[in-house]
């Protein structure tokens, strides 16, 4: 790349406030695998235990200080639902330590154990569990993953243009004001572009 790609996300991402935007899976675990790396502090790797067969996802690496992303509902009272963010404090054998930093118990300490996770695809010809902290790091997450949440500083990565309909309406809309925005669009050579497409299917709007 020709300019300094990750001295852009470092200056949007500072942990509790900001927060970064992509279209894709792969892009959001591109940026998460980097600020991981860079991250100071040994890293601890999680293996999981499955039954039969291992499930995408079966590894978790984090570091002290890591922002990660709930992937399902543990404790509604305590804050702790699908897609609540969290920064680990502590990493045990068993239990994660993290500080939740989004919604009304901002600031509370809360122990995340591993839980059993079974697949809801019905096609399985047999049961399948994979047991794992339910987490996945969260420097940076999806644009539809965004959805529904208010952020005060955002910044939005987009190495292509977003691939569904309001998907790029959806990642603008996440800050409270443009001052608390910002984008990254790269053409095709990696290089920072000025213009990216939006993508509206007009047929939505023929019965209005």
């Amino acid at each position: 790349m020709q300019f300094n790609f990750f001295q852009f996300i470092f200056s949007i991402c500072l942990l509790k406030i900001h927060y970064i935007l992509a279209p894709k899976n792969g892009d959001v675990d591109k940026l998460n695998d980097k600020m991981l790396s860079m991250l100071p502090g040994q890293s601890r790797t999680y293996m999981s235990a499955g039954t039969f067969c291992n499930t995408e996802g079966d590894i978790v690496e984090i570091k002290e200080g890591t922002p990660i992303i709930l992937l399902r509902n543990l404790n509604q009272s305590e804050g702790l639902c699908n897609g609540t963010r969290l920064v680990v404090t502590r990493m045990g054998d068993k239990v994660l330590e993290a500080e939740v930093i989004i919604g009304s118990n901002i600031g509370d300490l809360v122990l995340i154990p591993r839980i059993s996770l079974t697949p809801q695809s019905t096609r399985m010809p047999f049961p399948i569990k994979r047991r794992q902290f339910p987490v996945k790091v969260a420097f940076a997450m999806t644009i539809n993953k965004s959805q529904g949440q208010t952020l005060k500083n955002v910044g939005v990565y987009l190495p292509e243009p977003v691939f569904s309909h309001g998907q790029l309406y959806v990642a603008l809309s996440r800050a409270t004001s443009p001052d608390g925005l910002k984008i990254l669009i790269v053409n095709r050579d990696d290089d920072p572009w000025d213009y990216t497409k939006n993508i509206v299917y007009r047929e939505i709007f023929d019965a209005l």
